[in-house]
């Protein structure tokens, strides 16, 4: 036994007489002051510094007062506080029976365990030290306020404590009237905490909501609240009625492989189609990461043919059987400057993801991609390939989607030159290849100069110098997605166009509101000039990145308001705008309105461009957050040939922070997904592609105290249906959460509409989540 050196000499005196005792009646080995790490070697004993409690340690004490019998008994009274190796007891009154090697403590009882955690007790006695005991008024606070009792303790070699009419739980007990019970506790006949496997055990135990039993667990185990990870079942998942899958059930194990990787094996068993097997392994290494799930199925749902959205007759006959998916990404850092990494989504049917549930299921594509990321000053490079499969069976096929072998991105920004400009270079270079469709190769270089200056007046001027230059070499141009006449065999062709175009904005800025605001009003105009390319639409130019022309409020300054650069804007025009912005303690109006002159007008552009005159539609935007409480953002476009609007949207939020509403609204004389889906230069635009974009959306959400619940809605006013709905309403509080989740979606795909989810999920604290899907 070691003896505290604060102690007066007489206690001293008195401890070391004891210590002496203690050690002859018990055999305990006093290690001698080494490193955390050592180990000292005894005649029948090796003690490990640092390491988890012995029963051979010594003990070291501290009491108010002690006395001794004739029997042998020791006493210890007031404020006593007793330590071996990492456990620490205190109690009022501590007893040691020197002929049995017993030590008993009652009254305020509390011991610190290794792990942290603190056992309560109202009586305890132990021997071997504090290995082995029994207990009675038995409270053990862990972590994560996680806190289990029992009427009485068994504690076997420090390892098991066994505790009778046990109960545990995570939730705080009421101050004001601790009789109530938390509010949900399991409550079980016996109750096992295996100290060295970190894990507790309940037999016959009741699952109870504030006190009524809900659910009956005839064996339940759980990690203990202090381990992160640890292998083992997690929570079952349990549905009683889903479309394709009926009543089915799920259970997960994970496997805690080392510190920086694990595998989580998840098994499915269901009451109309096949048993599925899923797995997700993750890898953390310092260098970078390795996420892959993947499962496979036996799929028994067999649909029929149908007709998709061209009025085509389509079979799925095939996406039955044996299935499977597999989703991975990596990610790896080679130095400070490069990474590599990859992206693989592949399944086997959309049917099956469908059937299945697999997360992913109602996107039109999967994408996969390897690539090679590089940062430097001022510069970006990416090389990569790329591949997709189409999962809207029927309007977008497989044979139709490119692979790109490789695709090349590289961006350059250099320093301000002596003339006060910057040179910028950029390049994107691919290779795509396509089963039914235009095979072509692109290498592109863009150079661009941009030179800021500003006048006495206050004018701020852009001047900018561009040069863009493509070379393309072709096959197959007659077929998707240019449809060129007559364009068989190999095409060698190219464009460069070179741009110059100057920007003037003037703004004019004065203060309101006593100071505390401010009002901006600028004046934008802005001249370019370049070849009339007429967007090479004649040229039997391939076009994969430009197959969307956007002018709107955000590209009325742009030099190519094409999405890419295989179609460009050319010929003389000119731009301006009126920018204005009011702005006080937070809040803000800002507003712009803007068009377009025409030297050249081309109507090779996509339909409702608002560019087929040489004065253009007027585009503006407004947003208006005047306080708290409102927040509008509307954009549109407007034809006055015509008196409708080509585009628009806009975005409204509203309530107190305890009550919000939201809303929404887009419209589009057509639908620009569909235009290339058919020959639209020998039968012009297809049915779908005609049909309007207009689009509602709305919703809300609200949270008091410990509830909150939110709901949405997105219907389209021209097919005359809803697209998707749902909402959520939801209680948590400091243990527990419970989340009711309502989603239905009206897209079909494969020619099936997914049915109604209905999701429960039950979180409990320290044990896990629960869920029920409908």
């Amino acid at each position: 036994m070691t003896v505290p050196l604060w102690l007066p000499m007489r206690a001293r005196r008195r401890a070391s007489l004891v210590s002496a005792t203690l050690m002859a009646g018990t055999a305990l080995v006093a290690p001698q002051k080494v490193s955390a790490n050592t180990m000292q070697r005894d005649n029948s004993h090796i003690i490990v510094i640092g390491k988890p409690t012995s029963q051979t340690d010594p003990l070291t004490y501290l009491a108010d007062s002690e006395s001794y019998a004739k029997n042998g008994l020791i006493t210890w009274e007031g404020n006593v506080r007793v330590w071996q190796g990492d456990h620490a007891m205190r109690a009022d009154r501590v007893t040691y029976d020197r002929s049995t090697g017993i030590l008993s403590a009652k009254g305020h009882v509390a011991v610190v365990e290794p792990d942290g955690s603190t056992t309560y007790a109202d009586y305890v006695e132990f021997s071997h030290g504090m290995h082995d005991g029994i207990g009675s008024g038995i409270y053990i606070r862990m972590q994560d306020n996680a806190k289990l009792a029992g009427n009485g303790m068994r504690r076997t070699n420090g390892m098991l404590n066994d505790l009778t009419h046990a109960v545990y739980t995570a939730c705080k007990i009421c101050e004001k009237n601790p009789d109530l019970p938390p509010f949900w506790q399991f409550q079980a006949f016996d109750a096992t905490q295996d100290v060295q496997h970190k894990r507790l055990e309940f037999d016959h135990a009741w699952l109870k909501i504030l006190g009524l039993p809900v659910f009956y667990f005839p064996f339940f185990s759980m990690t203990d609240p202090s381990v992160k990870r640890q292998s083992g079942f997690l929570m079952p998942g349990i549905s009683p009625h889903d479309r394709y899958l009926g009543t089915y059930f799920t259970l997960p194990y994970f496997w805690a492989i080392d510190e920086q990787q694990d595998l989580t094996v998840r098994g499915l068993v269901s009451t109309k189609t096949g048993p599925e097997l899923t797995a997700q392994y993750r890898n953390r290494m310092n260098f970078g990461s390795v996420d892959v799930t993947g499962g496979v199925a036996y799929d028994t749902n067999n649909e029929s043919r149908y007709t998709n959205t061209f009025g085509d007759n389509v079979g799925s006959s095939s996406e039955y059987g044996v299935q499977g998916y597999v989703f991975g990404r990596a990610n790896f850092a080679l130095d400070r400057n490069w990474q590599l990494g990859a992206n693989i989504n592949v399944a086997s049917s959309a049917n099956y993801m469908r059937d299945y549930r697999v997360p992913g299921y109602g996107q039109e594509i999967l994408n996969s991609n390897l690539f090679l990321e590089g940062y430097g000053i001022g510069s970006y490079m990416r090389l990569d390939g790329q591949a997709y499969q189409g999962l809207n069976q029927g309007t977008i096929r497989n044979s139709d989607l490119p692979w790109a072998l490789p695709r090349l991105t590289y961006a350059f920004q250099g320093q301000p030159d002596m003339f006060g400009g910057r040179l910028s270079v950029q390049t994107t270079d691919f290779n795509l290849y396509r089963k039914n469709g235009i095979n072509d190769q692109r290498g592109e270089a863009a150079i661009q100069w941009d030179r800021p200056f500003h006048n006495k007046l206050g004018q701020q001027f852009l001047l900018t110098a561009r040069l863009d230059s493509m070379v393309y070499h072709a096959t197959r141009a007659y077929q998707q997605p240019t449809y060129y006449t007559n364009a068989g065999g190999n095409h060698l062709v190219g464009q460069v166009q070179p741009t110059i175009a100057l920007k003037m904005s003037w703004p004019f800025l004065r203060g309101f509101a006593k100071g505390h605001g401010s009002q901006l009003l600028e004046p934008i105009a802005q001249i370019i000039a370049a070849p009339n390319t007429g967007n090479s639409q004649n040229r039997n130019i391939p076009n994969e990145d430009s197959l969307a022309y956007e002018f709107t409020d955000t590209t009325l300054f742009s030099l190519n308001r094409y999405l890419g650069t295989d179609r460009l804007d050319g010929g003389l025009r000119a731009n301006v705008g009126i920018h204005q912005n009011w702005s006080w303690n937070g809040h803000a109006i800002d507003m712009l309105v803007g068009e377009s002159f025409q030297e050249h007008i081309d109507h090779n552009r996509l339909p409702y461009s608002g560019l087929d005159h040489h004065l253009s539609d007027p585009v503006g935007r407004l947003r208006v957050s005047p306080n708290q409480y409102v927040d509008v953002t509307a954009r549109g476009r407007f034809n006055p040939w015509t008196h409708q609007f080509d585009y628009g949207e806009g975005l409204i939020s509203t309530g107190v922070p305890m009550f919000r509403l939201t809303g929404g609204y887009v419209f589009a004389p057509v639908t620009p997904y569909y235009y290339y889906a058919t020959n639209f230069r020998e039968s012009g635009p297809n049915a779908p592609y005609l049909v309007k974009t207009s689009e509602v959306t709305g919703g809300f959400s609200t949270h008091w105290r410990n509830y909150h619940a939110s709901g949405f809605f997105r219907r389209s006013l021209s097919r005359k249906q809803f697209v998707a709905n749902g909402g959520t309403i939801g209680y948590s509080n400091d243990c527990f959460g419970l989340d009711i989740m309502y989603i239905k979606q009206y897209t079909r795909i494969g020619g099936e509409q997914r049915n109604e989810t209905i999701l429960f999920n039950f979180t409990f604290k320290t044990i896990g989540t629960f869920g029920i899907n409908g």
